[in-house]
């Protein structure tokens, strides 16, 4: 071939002399044309030669296609069989000379960069979003080059080491990324017994480098990140790029794990979003921690956006979902305050709308109610501007159910009608389901405000809620349908029909059990624990109202105090040792819900209340 030749003749002619070889028997193995391929193509013009390869793939394929004549079909076939061979061979050269030039171009950005520069480049090199990201061997490979320009930087030595011990502390770990499971009485999620069982515990006995052993002993005691940087000032660039890989590959490895569960679909979504949650929230505490180091703060920030733009990908990214039961540990019952700040500097994107709709509910289900709706506000332009329709729906849909909760009924009921004709518009079932149940339980709500007694009043309400119960059961929707359920049971309980409430709200509770979501749950037995009153069945009322109350403290939600009021009352009427002795008829069935711990917990926090008062 004559380099004097244009690109495209040039690559045609090695094609066809492949070929020809093919044909003449010349070629012994496909390595051969592997071998001609990488002496014949160009560093950086793949794409030519992609092109030409397809335009002389279909014109030899149009060829056998209607030559008639049997020879020539058969030598046709043989040149076709062989361009498919050089077909083969390119994918294959063409996906190690992408890793080739990937590593080459990380190298080169690493060591060209600023000093301030250098660990958020090597954190975008390695971000899983990435359509290539680099695999374990590229990554070493990785190391062992910019190990060449050691000399000249200590901060690229650095990184190196960090990569490399990364990668061995990952190696050591990973065979026992799911043996912690399988421990006797071990819950699924990230809890277990402070400092002994868990997947923390499990991990610190099995990694021997330093700092990530003494990260998740933290973890596993479970003290904050942020204590953790605190008590080790002296952290490196290395230490952080050691723990960056380490985690990420847990990280990964636990969804994949959780996603590929087919015995139970519900909770394999449930345990990946409670890890994307877990991790994320990890680094913006981390990012919280290092302030003073604006380098490894804003790093530990930026793989932080990462996780989360991950996440809000998924398909179960929960845009109606609430706090997930296996997001766990004291260091994260306030843990998505640490996800607000980190993302007010990024700019307006799909995935920022969908993480702001989650902030957005989980700031209503603390009860507060002010920030829940800056949040929609500001997820709801986004979204309508990225051009996501369904969390467009989402947030008018939270809103309504915000302004519910924040007794403001007449903008409640304006963004449930909203809500209701996107969704239908747009097909959105889910968005249609919860647009009814919030219309019914905003209009539900507002003549209960109004005094309105008559039970016409109700009917049309009612129907709207019962509507979103069977387009809920249809869909086979289990968060929608916990929200059905305990809508139906409030709005029962608001019209004075407390048996037929405590059906409803007994199926909400179980529902919302499956789904994980625990706000749900706790109002469910908060308000079974009113219904129960209602009907002057003491026993029952403490036994729900001391889970509701326990439930929703626990996610620092301030509805606590709504049971804890009834259990006061209950408490004054029958006596203390009453009070007690009932609670005691219900250990077992307390304790199989929310542990010795919780069960003992219980008359401390209704104590705490009634110091408040």
């Amino acid at each position: 071939m004559s380099d004097s030749l244009p690109l495209g003749d040039r690559y045609l002619a090695l094609i066809d002399e492949i070929v020809q070889l093919t044909l003449q028997g010349k070629i012994s193995s496909v390595e051969m044309v592997y071998q001609m391929l990488q002496k014949g193509i160009t560093v950086g013009t793949g794409e030519v030669f992609e092109l030409v390869l397809s335009d002389r793939l279909n014109t030899s394929q149009s060829q056998v296609d209607r030559e008639t004549d049997e020879l020539k079909k058969a030598k046709a076939s043989r040149s076709l069989r062989a361009i498919k061979t050089i077909q083969s061979q390119w994918q294959r050269y063409s996906q190690q000379n992408q890793a080739i030039e990937a590593i080459a171009s990380a190298v080169q950005e690493i060591t060209t960069a600023t000093e301030s520069d250098r660990l958020a480049i090597f954190l975008r090199i390695i971000d899983p979003n990435l359509k290539n990201p680099l695999n374990l061997s590229q990554l070493q490979q990785l190391a062992k080059s910019l190990q060449q320009f050691a000399q000249f930087n200590p901060d690229i030595s650095q990184i190196s080491q960090g990569i490399t011990r990364g990668l061995a502390s990952w190696q050591r770990v990973q065979d026992d990324l799911i043996s912690w499971m399988y421990e006797q009485n071990q819950a699924l999620g990230f809890g277990g017994v402070p400092g002994e069982t868990g997947p923390w515990a499990t991990w610190a006995k099995k990694v021997n480098s330093e700092l990530p052993q003494a990260l998740f002993r933290s973890l596993a005691l479970e003290q904050s990140p942020i204590s953790f940087t605190q008590n080790h000032p002296q952290i490196t660039l290395s230490d952080l790029v050691e723990i960056a890989l380490i985690l990420q590959y847990l990280q990964r490895g636990l969804v994949n794990w959780f996603d590929q569960q087919p015995y139970n679909i519900q909770a394999g979504s449930k345990l990946s979003i409670s890890t994307f949650l877990t991790f994320a929230v990890i680094w913006s505490q981390l990012a919280s921690g290092f302030q003073s180091q604006a380098v490894y703060s804003n790093g530990c920030s930026q793989i932080m956006l990462q996780i989360l733009r991950t996440f809000a990908q998924r398909a179960y990214f929960p845009m109606y979902g609430g706090i997930f039961a296996s997001f766990s540990g004291s260091y994260l019952r306030d843990a998505l305050d640490y996800l607000d700040e980190p993302l007010r500097s990024v700019e307006g994107t799909q995935e920022k709308a969908r993480i702001l709709t989650l902030l957005g509910y989980s700031q209503r289900a603390l009860g507060q109610y002010q920030r829940s709706i800056q949040f929609h506000e500001q997820a709801l332009e986004i979204a309508r501007n990225a051009g996501d329709r369904f969390c467009e729906i989402a947030n008018l849909n939270h809103l309504s159910r915000t302004y519910v909760q924040a007794e403001n009924y007449a903008e409640a009921i304006n963004y449930s009608q909203r809500a209701l004709i996107l969704s239908r518009q747009a097909g959105d079932k889910t968005g249609e389901t919860n647009a009814l149940v919030n219309l019914g339980y905003s209009e539900v709500m507002q003549a209960q405000q109004l005094e309105q007694i008559e039970p016409e009043t109700y009917e049309m309400p009612i129907n709207y809620l019962e509507q979103g119960l069977k387009l809920a059961e249809k869909s086979g929707d289990i968060q929608s349908k916990a929200l059905c359920v305990s809508s139906l049971g409030i709005a029962y309980l608001v019209v004075s029909q407390p048996q037929e409430a405590i059906k409803y709200l007994e199926e909400g509770f179980k529902t919302a059990q499956i789904s994980g979501d625990l706000y749900l749950q706790g109002r469910n037995l908060a308000y079974l624990a009113q219904a129960y009153s209602q009907l002057q069945n003491v026993e029952k009322a403490i036994y729900t109202g001391c889970l509701g109350m326990y439930l929703l403290e626990q996610i620092s939600s301030q509805e606590w105090r709504q049971p804890a009021k009834l259990l006061t009352i209950l408490q004054g009427q029958i006596g203390v040792e009453n009070f007690l002795n009932f609670l005691q008829q219900y250990r077992t069935k307390i304790i199989s819900i929310i542990g010795v711990d919780g069960y003992d917990y219980i008359p401390n926090l209704l104590q705490l209340y009634q110091q408040d008062i």
